[in-house]
């Protein structure tokens, strides 16, 4: 059945989007400008908003939608703690992490938004949501350029 394939895709969107939102919630706690701490802070209430919408569609669905990230994206912060502990805070290496985990994200949708056994209705709200994780992938990709120069 074709809204079980939905709500098994919504799911594994949502846990990434809440590890996006994680990510940039730490983000903020380890950036050394405000303007990051305040951009990653609103990224990360974002990535909440984008979880939610996706949420209400599962429901919609007659599933149970997802409430936690991935037990791999807790290991990866966890390494990612451990490194930044042993290394310089700086905001060039928490720019890094956290556009490679946009580039993860990114990837997610993309692959869903191709998926062809996904139901046309919930490939348009994977769309919609897609466009908020592009506009962040291209943000912190950018950012991450800027410091690299």
């Amino acid at each position: 059945m074709k809204s079980n394939h939905d709500i098994k895709t919504l799911n594994s969107l949502i846990e990434t989007t809440l590890d996006s939102a994680d990510g940039y919630a730490e983000a903020a706690r380890d950036a050394r400008s405000e303007p990051l701490v305040s951009l990653f802070r609103e990224r990360a209430d974002e990535r909440r908003q984008v979880a939610s919408t996706l949420q209400k569609r599962v429901r919609l669905l007659g599933g149970d939608p997802a409430n936690d990230g991935t037990v791999a994206a807790s290991a990866h912060r966890m390494f990612v703690n451990l490194r930044t502990s042993l290394t310089s805070n700086d905001n060039k290496a928490v720019v890094d992490e956290v556009e490679r985990g946009e580039d993860h994200l990114k990837s997610k949708f993309e692959h869903a938004m191709n998926d062809k056994d996904i139901s046309a209705d919930t490939e348009a709200v994977i769309a919609d949501m897609y466009t908020s994780v592009r506009n962040g992938h291209d943000q912190m990709r950018d950012i991450k350029r800027a410091f690299h120069g």
